[in-house]
């Protein structure tokens, strides 16, 4: 068969492979990357045979890595990777070093490895989390701007860059007095390539990107975004970088440009499609005969990788001062082994640095963890639930929970507690603050309180959810309070904690899912709002007003819609709660701002 002929029939082999098996995992409820993932191996060279070349598909996997890359870093903009710079730069790179050191020196002691080298390039292997799965399972349950997720992917990113780093040293690992040039090398490498990134991304790629846009073509500023993206991932990996390095800055250089949501808008099609091949891929390497046969031994590595980096991440993430509950999510997220683990398993076998069984247990070791951390991840607020029910545990988290700073201006009588300072935070408490209410604003992210000293608001630093936080705040002389953080857990415990405390407190909360609507209600919410919907009776407002409908009917439509929890918004439920429609007097008018009604 003709080369380019057969390149083609692996293509559509390996899609439909892939299609079948995420509908079978659609079907059983499971995350559609497993489903890519068991496609490949179904038609991989350890499966079926159907693909026995492959090269070229790896190839094109790699198109996916650097899409999914290149996407994380449009919508990972500069200004978000300020918020988590201290843990991605000080705990992702801790994070990589302290997994190096501890591999190397339990696989010496315990006889794992003959020489020091091999312990450290086995660290280095486990040391690399999947940014892709963890990513895509984000993207999923709509996380990625959580504030788990921003330390996760910030750490992640660390990941990532190092990766070149250790790309570049590997070669010198058999000669460890050249080491410490090799690495000087690269990080001199790293730092003119993140100069002269910085420079094109504000004095070249906007105003390029703005003519682009000018021809008002779509095929054009698609091709000149592909041409970008794997132009600069290909300058990184000619630099001895990694491609991936590459992708991410060059989605970094778009995100401050504003038309940096129409490129992640006609990138992310292909970004999908490709990815899809990068997951199948992984799948065709993995031998499920090899794995059979060692699936103890397998098993037992697989309970010690996960279980060492989860004991590594979490405490790294504490003493950042982050909440347990975060610290815990981004030690579960960061507990598998990623798959650009594959790429330097690979070289490490063509260097001699691990033996052919050695490969395939990295392979086999990295795969099983590839297929649980979305099990997991998808779990954390069962496993986190369970944990605030262990009596230690408990008491530990709310230690580390302890109210950290309130700030010498702040008012604990008659007051608004705000909980979060996100965006919805900022806007009500300048909206408050304009009519005269005294705010409390509950944080627990450094970027924040900086925010928040900065311009002399009130504030409390500490977890929202905390009993002694809350209690720290006076909620039982406050007037109301205003939960507004993206975390759902979070809010649920804040709720019930609240109303326990204060029975009486009148709270406003905002709801992530549908399904946290009537669970918030029944802990004692006084008012749950959902974003979605409310911008669904805001454009519903409007658009009746355009068309003659009367204020006083649209405001008694709006009005039944929240008073049934959003029942006609929710068909899932089994049963719309009944609607109470209060009698409107016939003076009561819309108040219009901006020219919409609200």
């Amino acid at each position: 068969m003709q080369e380019d002929f057969r390149l083609i029939v692996d293509l559509v082999t390996v899609l439909a492979a892939a299609s079948f098996g995420g509908l079978l995992a659609a079907a059983l409820r499971l995350p559609v990357l497993l489903g890519y993932i068991f496609g490949g191996i179904v038609v991989g060279p350890t499966g079926l045979g159907l693909i026995k070349e492959l090269i070229q598909v790896e190839t094109l996997a790699q198109f996916g890595v650097a899409f999914l890359l290149f996407a994380l870093g449009v919508e990972f903009s500069l200004k978000q990777l300020n918020k988590v710079r201290a843990i991605a730069l000080g705990g992702g790179t801790l994070q990589v070093l302290l997994t190096i050191a501890l591999t190397t020196a339990v696989s010496v002691f315990v006889g794992w490895v003959e020489t020091p080298t091999q312990g450290i390039f086995l660290g280095g292997i486990l040391s690399l989390s999947s940014t892709a799965v963890v990513l895509r399972s984000l993207m999923e349950t709509n996380a990625t701007e959580s504030a788990q997720g921003q330390v996760t992917l910030g750490m992640l990113i660390i990941q990532d860059l190092a990766l070149g780093l250790m790309l570049a040293v590997l070669p010198a690992l058999d000669h460890p007095e050249s080491v410490g040039i090799e690495v000087i090398k690269a990080l001199s490498v790293t730092a003119l390539f993140a100069g002269g990134a910085i420079a094109a991304g504000i004095w070249v790629i906007p105003p390029f990107l703005r003519w682009v846009a000018s021809t008002e073509s779509r095929e054009l500023f698609l091709l000149s975004v592909i041409v970008l993206c794997l132009g600069i991932a290909l300058l990184t990996e000619s630099l001895g970088l990694s491609i991936e390095m590459g992708a991410f800055v060059a989605g970094l250089m778009i995100s401050e440009v504003e038309y940096a949501d129409q490129a992640l808008t006609y990138v992310e099609p292909l970004r999908d499609v490709f990815a899809t091949l990068f997951f199948a891929a992984i799948g065709m390497l993995i031998d499920p005969v090899f794995l059979i046969q060692n699936w103890e031994l397998i098993l037992s590595l697989v309970a010690i990788v996960m279980i060492g980096k989860f004991l590594i991440v979490v405490p790294l993430v504490s003493i950042f001062r982050y909440p347990l509950r975060v610290a815990i999510f981004a030690g579960l997220g960061l507990a598998q082994i990623g798959e650009f683990s594959f790429v330097l398993a690979s070289e490490g076998q063509k260097l001699g640095l691990v033996s052919r069984r050695v490969y395939l247990l990295i392979l086999g070791t990295t795969a099983v963890t590839l297929v649980i951390t979305p099990f997991l991840l998808k779990a954390t607020p069962q496993i986190l639930e369970l944990l605030e029910k262990v009596p230690f545990l408990k008491a530990w988290m709310n230690k580390l929970d302890m109210p950290q700073e309130l700030s010498a201006n702040a008012e604990i009588k008659d007051h608004v507690v705000v909980c979060g300072y996100g965006r919805i935070g900022q806007g009500i408490v300048t909206l408050l603050q304009s009519k005269g209410y005294p705010v409390l604003v509950i944080e627990d992210a450094e970027s924040k309180i900086e925010i928040l000293r900065s311009q002399n608001i009130p504030y409390l630093y500490g977890n929202c959810s905390s009993p002694f936080v809350l209690e720290k705040a006076e909620i039982d002389h406050a007037r109301s309070m205003l939960i507004a953080i993206s975390d759902p857990i979070a809010t649920r415990l804040a709720v019930q904690r609240a109303i326990s405390i204060s029975p009486v407190i009148d709270i406003v909360v905002r709801a992530e899912k549908d399904a946290d609507i009537d669970t918030l209600y029944q802990l004692g919410a006084k008012e749950v709002v959902h974003p979605t919907f409310e911008a669904s009776l805001e454009l519903t407002t409007h658009l009746l007003l355009c068309l003659g409908e009367s204020t006083q009917d649209i405001q008694a439509e709006i009005i039944a819609v929240r008073s049934s929890r959003y029942a006609n918004f929710r068909p899932e439920i089994a049963c719309v709660l009944p609607v109470v429609v209060p009698l409107l007097p016939p003076t009561t008018n819309l108040v219009e701002i901006d020219g919409n009604a609200s």
